[in-house]
């Protein structure tokens, strides 16, 4: 079992549903969870907004009298700073425009469910 608790780093990547991985041409959120993925991060989870803008300050929204298509996405991720800090390199290559954040978090309980 390779479960942790204590201090880890929260990394959330905040980009666009249209984003694309400039190499596969695959959307940019689903490269980014295979990128951890295959290097083996304890997990990451995709969240889509309902609402939201950045830097653009055009307002991307789910109600359908403005309905967007490019609602922003937001991929989460928990590992060691040094794990996290490892792969900013490889993801500011894949992210032409969004933003990273780090902040510390404190793991209170982390169990490997069953494999897929």
């Amino acid at each position: 079992m390779h479960g942790f608790t204590g201090e880890r780093t929260l990394m959330r990547i905040h980009i666009g549903e249209r984003d694309k991985d400039p190499k596969s041409g695959k959307p940019l959120y689903q490269a980014i969870v295979e990128l951890l993925r295959v290097r083996q991060y304890a997990g990451a989870t995709v969240f889509r907004a309902i609402m939201g803008y950045g830097a653009s300050a055009h307002v991307r929204t789910d109600r359908l009298e403005v309905l967007s298509l490019d609602l922003p996405i937001v991929v989460e991720c928990v590992e060691t700073e040094e794990r996290i800090e490892a792969i900013l390199p490889e993801l500011d290559e894949m992210i032409g425009g969004g933003l990273i954040t780090l902040e510390r978090a404190r793991v209170i309980m982390y169990r490997p469910g069953p494999r897929d």
